[in-house]
């Protein structure tokens, strides 16, 4: 079991993460902080990874500017490929860690982290360290998955495995898997006013042909080839014969005409 102040980042920088993190924009991601933005604000993107949602930021802000941190230096250089493709010049792209931010207080007029309070050992401090950085008045956005809500059609076999093993996989790492659910009560304990403080929940839907595709390969090339798969196995909670039970489970759920998934995502904006 990872430390409260050092859980590990449970998937990885594998091909199969990170071709789900490129899909992401804040239109399909952060939705909810989007009415809030305005052209001459300052931005921190937490966690931001391969940058696709930090750049969509940038656009919407173009007389502020954006800084896109993430404690992952190798996944950056695809960051700084968005911004320059997109023609980007407000936006910034830096390595560093939530638990101790190097900025100065009241640094940002927003600061944003999308599914990364899943992975910190201690969201509470993390979101009083998003909250040190923000200036007064500004807003922390944070959203995160419950995979406990995750839900799908039909009930393959194996895919029921599949969502216990991660979970039991993400909690020995340190996270909590479930953080969509507890978003509002970590910021409660990060001392977040109840009155400026909005929660929401919306959802990710994959049903076409593409969008099936797309989701059952990257999670069955996930389960057998990324950090996630060596963190099962190395942990004893998997065997190597169970991860390729899943992902072959994976690949038949694809393959149903019918097949339907949804993802649950707990919101929050906090007024600082």
């Amino acid at each position: 079991m990872a430390s409260d102040d050092a859980a590990v980042y449970t998937h990885g920088h594998h091909e199969s993460v990170l071709r789900s993190h490129a899909w992401r924009t804040a239109r399909n991601s952060a939705a909810y902080l989007l009415p809030h933005l305005r052209p001459h604000l300052e931005v921190l993107d937490v966690g931001c990874g391969p940058g696709t949602i930090t750049a969509d930021l940038a656009a919407l802000v173009p007389q502020g500017r954006v800084t896109g941190l993430d404690a992952a230096g190798e996944v950056l250089g695809a960051a700084r490929a968005v911004a320059r493709e997109r023609g980007l010049d407000n936006v910034a792209f830096t390595v560093g860690d939530l638990r101790a931010l190097d900025f100065p207080d009241a640094s940002f007029d927003v600061v944003h982290a999308h599914q990364v309070l899943q992975h910190v050992g201690d969201p509470v401090g993390a979101l009083r360290e998003m909250r040190r950085v923000c200036r007064p008045g500004g807003i922390v956005a944070v959203r995160d998955a419950d995979y406990a809500a995750m839900t799908w059609y039909p009930r393959v076999p194996g895919l029921d495995e599949w969502q216990e093993l991660y979970q039991r996989v993400a909690r020995a790492g340190g996270g909590e898997p479930d953080a969509g659910r507890r978003l509002l009560s970590w910021a409660r304990r990060a001392g977040f006013d109840s009155a400026g403080t909005t929660a929401t929940a919306s959802a990710w839907c994959y049903a076409s042909e593409e969008e099936r595709s797309w989701w059952s390969g990257l999670w069955a090339d996930r389960t057998v080839a990324s950090a996630y798969a060596r963190f099962a196995v190395d942990g004893g909670h998997a065997d190597r014969a169970a991860l390729d039970r899943i992902a072959a489970a994976w690949r038949a759920w694809g393959r149903h005409e019918d097949a339907w998934f949804a993802v649950l995502n707990g919101e929050l904006l906090c007024r600082a």
